[in-house]
């Protein structure tokens, strides 16, 4: 047979999104599945040495790392979680959670300025408000860079939290690798709902100076639910916390930072996300995260700690950590994981604000509940057999029937479609019902033989538009990108002049580029070096 006539319907301008040779006219027969990728990502040119295997951290935000910390980066497959802590709290909030996850989680907890051992550097209130926090937050993770990383803000910590994941979402912060946030009685992105006496009372606590023992000791015994329920180190801890706490950071949050309305630049965002509330919370109880938390976010989970008030991390930390870990495991750990050299790459100036924004998206997990859009159930659970056939994966696979379903429901395909074929939604939809006997065959291998004898037909040419489609996704994925070592989509930023390509030799990288085992292996120019030596004297010819 010839090549089948095909109509070009869009193309989509998406950075990233391969298109496989050959899709303007393909040979109709037997679909095969992908062979396995033969080259995968090799050694790590941009990771420190390793240091003494410690893991977690207390951090100042603009602390510089040191060997330790540089550790605890998550490029054995541990998460890193950012803990941000609340109004008048440190980075020692999180002590107990990051013991209780130490197995597991990589904690390293943050002192915002204004609090903690940053207490001191701030000279002026504009240093403390949402933006200056979250920029200080961003700097900090990028010292450290790890490979997979979670974001945990308690009240105040929480509104700067979900700042930071929008700029790391939109591509504008130099990072890569979010993977879920965790809001533990956050401060919304609106204005805090708060009695204005008691906003009131709270200032002036600190216009005089630094904040009293008494003062102290009644903010935080206001915002737990059982007064008992703190061990006397860990309460006079608590309160040190408060009366260190700088006046002019604790004045600008209660005057400005938690007033700032952020609601509209922010919402739906795709990213994983788990908000918390206690159930004796006053201020910011399960129904006001409902109301004022949670539309930030696409799909977030909520969920209320019981026998706590406000100060979850201190009063119930072993409830705290069990549903990180749960979130972990159960959601946002679920994804493939982008290597961490590779996720440098993204996260430098040689990958567009715009390009590590389409590709921060595609490295989050699926949704393992996922619910169809165009497809119903049954046809989504049909093409997710096709997937496993057409495009195997090993290790923790992409949901690339989800992904495909999606992509569907914008209107946006690879642009081309057979002229007589129906549009590709209902196509999806009578192709999947055909194959309802066909997915009933228990053996994996027995229906991929069916499939081949499909031969010719409206059936076999949708199954060609389909593997496309499929891979399509398996390829945009930048795990994958990695995995078979296409770095061409950081070409250049967001400069006036964008860096491209010096190095153009075959089987040669640049300083910049991650190592595949094939050129890790090659030797350099010079003595001993035969094969490089013969590839320069091409490259001269």
């Amino acid at each position: 047979m010839g090549v089948r006539r095909r109509l070009r319907l869009d193309r989509p301008d998406l950075p990233g999104l391969a298109r496989l040779p050959g899709e303007a006219g393909r040979r109709p027969g037997a679909v095969r599945p992908l062979g396995p990728v033969r080259r995968p990502l090799g050694a790590d040119v941009l990771r420190p040495r390793p240091g003494p295997a410690q893991r977690g951290a207390s951090l100042s935000a603009t602390a510089p790392a040191d060997a330790a910390v540089q550790d605890t980066d998550g490029g054995d497959g541990r998460p890193v979680l950012f803990a941000l802590h609340s109004l008048g709290s440190s980075a020692r909030e999180f002590d107990r959670v990051r013991e209780l996850l130490a197995d597991e989680v990589d904690v390293v907890a943050l002192d915002l300025p204004g609090f903690g051992d940053l207490a001191d550097r701030t000279g002026t209130a504009s240093g403390t408000d949402v933006d200056a926090m979250a920029r200080s937050v961003v700097a900090r993770i990028a010292e450290i860079a790890p490979a997979r990383w979670m974001l945990l803000g308690h009240s105040m910590g929480g509104k700067v939290a979900t700042v930071v994941a929008s700029r790391v979402l939109d591509g504008s912060a130099p990072l890569f690798g979010l993977a879920g946030v965790v809001l533990v009685a956050a401060s919304p992105l609106s204005p805090e709902p708060m009695d204005e006496a008691r906003r009131t009372t709270m200032i002036g606590w600190a216009e005089q100076g630094g904040i009293g023992d008494l003062h102290a000791r009644t903010f935080i015994l206001g915002d737990l639910a059982d007064t008992d329920s703190l061990d006397p180190g860990r309460l006079e801890a608590t309160v040190a916390d408060v009366r260190r706490t700088n006046p002019e950071a604790w004045r600008a949050w209660l005057e400005r930072g938690s007033q700032e309305d952020w609601s509209e630049r922010i919402s739906g965002l795709p990213v994983p996300a788990l908000i918390l509330a206690g159930a004796e919370d006053g201020d910011l109880d399960l129904d006001a995260q409902r109301r004022l938390t949670a539309p930030a976010f696409a799909n977030p989970e909520l969920a209320e700690i019981d026998r706590v008030a406000h100060l979850i991390p201190a009063e119930r930390p072993e409830a705290l950590a069990g549903a990180v870990r749960r979130f972990w495991r159960e959601r946002a750990g679920l994804g493939r994981a982008v290597p961490r050299d590779f996720a440098r790459v993204l996260a430098s100036d040689r990958t567009s604000a715009r390009t590590r924004a389409v590709l921060a998206e595609r490295a989050l997990a699926d949704d393992p509940d996922y619910a169809p859009v165009v497809l119903d159930r049954d046809q989504l659970d049909r093409l997710r057999l096709l997937a496993d056939h057409l495009v195997p994966q090993t290790g923790p696979a992409i949901d690339l029937a989800a992904r495909v379903d999606a992509q569907l429901a914008t209107g946006v395909g690879d642009g081309w479609r057979p002229a007589d074929a129906p549009p590709d939604a209902e196509a999806y939809r009578r192709a999947l019902d055909a194959l309802a006997e066909w997915a009933r065959i228990p053996d994996a291998d027995a229906r991929g033989e069916a499939l081949d004898r499909l031969g010719s037909g409206e059936l076999a040419s949708w199954l060609e538009d389909v593997a496309v489609d499929l891979a399509r996704q398996w390829l945009a994925h930048p795990a994958t990108m990695a995995e078979v070592g296409f770095d061409g989509i950081a070409n250049g930023g967001d400069g006036e002049r964008q860096q491209g390509f010096v190095e153009l030799r075959a089987g040669r990288l640049e300083s910049w580029e991650p190592l595949t085992p094939s050129t890790a292996a090659r030797p350099e120019s010079g003595a001993g070096a035969g094969p490089a030596a013969d590839t320069d004297a091409e490259a001269r010819s």
